[in-house]
């Protein structure tokens, strides 16, 4: 007999997670939103030790397994130890000794560090298929809406500046007006085109609801966001995941903004602008760049 295989069957357990999220029950989400949150230490615990740490029966946290599509917890275990422990693991919180206040290095030093490992954790969970998916949607719609609130309003300007030369119609919400003017541009998109939404901690209501309007139109959307219980993963037909765990605020948004970088990149490799029309474009804005004449001569 044929086996049916589960949705969440294949891939990292991130993915997993992010196929499957919004079925799980609520014990299983609390489990998931665990092990996302503390993957290094759900790696080294047993059956009882997660149960225990998450409040629920072990019968219950196989049952979790089960749904993410392994036999049992041990498999799951065998899988977050091999591709997971240190994909998501949380950048280590701001703490001093009381008797010996941080000097300002001190603070730099530790900021840099969580970005380093943002960075690192956001290159280990990408998926080589949804970024080869995820170019492939922005160089085949006809019209890209970004989508941004708060922090995220300026990754999504930067993110139409890149994009901007490489696509047909490039628009963003920074600086365009509230949500309802966006949202009366949007009602004109269709399955041709893309809306890409940007959310990051703390979610922004606008974005969500944005999102889920153009959902119920059939638009097709990529979301980059943090962790597959976002709520704007849940709405997205393709997510980007970057690691922004911050000690000194809701988000850090270096792996965000490197997230994006490289999706535009990505993009402009696709479009081959390296060759005749990247030429015939850098001489268009030739009248608007500045050019040192030192280094110009030693050119």
């Amino acid at each position: 007999m044929r086996q049916i295989q589960s949705p969440a069957r294949g891939g990292s357990i991130n993915e997993r997670i992010g196929r499957v999220y919004s079925s799980l029950s609520k014990s299983h989400k609390k489990t998931a939103d665990y092990v996302v949150a503390n993957a290094f230490r759900a790696a080294t615990m047993s059956i009882d030790e997660l149960a225990s740490a998450v409040g629920i029966s072990n019968a219950t946290a196989n049952r979790f397994a089960r749904a993410l599509g392994f036999d049992g917890y041990p498999q799951f275990r065998a899988e977050l130890v091999h591709g997971f422990e240190s994909m998501m693991a949380p950048a280590e919180k701001l703490e001093f000794a009381a008797d010996c206040p941080p000097t300002c290095a001190d603070i730099f030093a530790r900021c840099i560090e969580e970005g380093v490992s943002n960075l690192e954790a956001t290159r280990r969970i990408l998926n080589p298929e949804n970024c080869e998916r995820a170019v492939k949607m922005i160089l085949n719609a006809e019209r890209i809406f970004i989508i941004g609130y708060g922090a995220s309003s300026f990754l999504g300007g930067l993110m139409g500046h890149a994009l901007a030369p490489l696509c047909k119609s490039v628009h963003y919400n920074l600086g365009s007006g509230g949500a309802g003017h966006i949202a009366s541009q949007l009602f004109k998109y269709t399955e041709n085109d893309l809306v890409i939404g940007i959310s990051f901690p703390q979610y922004a209501n606008d974005t969500i609801t944005l999102l889920r309007q153009v959902r119920d139109n059939q638009v097709p959307i990529i979301a980059l966001t943090d962790v597959p219980s976002s709520p704007v993963a849940q709405l997205a037909n393709l997510t980007l995941y970057g690691q922004t765990q911050s000690s000194s605020s809701a988000s850090s948004d270096g792996a965000a903004l490197c997230l994006i970088e490289a999706l535009c990149n990505a993009v402009a490799y696709q479009t081959k602008l390296a060759s005749d029309e990247s030429s015939e474009r850098d001489q268009f804005l030739m009248p608007w760049v500045h050019h040192n004449q030192h280094q110009a001569r030693r050119s």
